[in-house]
């Protein structure tokens, strides 16, 4: 889990199946000594593992990942650079399946997008 330690989000706002917060990025944590030592990068896994932790938050239970149809890793995230960020999500909670597709933004720059399942 990375909430509270890699990551914090706040400002949480939910309109109907659309939700959306300001990721804030630990950028001492040592995740990003390894990755990459002196030029720190988010990593992709960082990413979806960000995603998976704040719609649990929004649901208030836990899930796991079904089925990723989409993941497109589409900027490099400086944590030195680009500490806060933003994630919006469309979450479908009708069924047993939770359809979700995600954007991490770096304001109007879309850094990741995700389409996929998790039950």
């Amino acid at each position: 889990m990375l909430l509270n330690d890699f990551f914090t989000f706040t400002d949480l706002e939910a309109e109907e199946n659309v939700v959306k917060a300001n990721i804030q990025l630990n950028a001492g944590h040592a995740i990003f000594q390894g990755h990459f030592p002196g030029q720190p990068i988010l990593p992709g896994v960082c990413m979806m593992q960000i995603v998976k932790e704040v719609v649990e938050s929004y649901l208030d239970k836990n899930i796991r990942l079904q089925k990723a149809n989409d993941l497109k890793f589409l900027s490099f995230v400086d944590p030195n650079q680009n500490s806060q960020i933003q994630i919006e999500l469309k979450i479908n909670t009708d069924g047993q399946q939770i359809p979700v597709e995600a954007r991490l933004l770096d304001n109007a720059t879309v850094l990741f997008k995700f389409i996929g399942v998790f039950i």
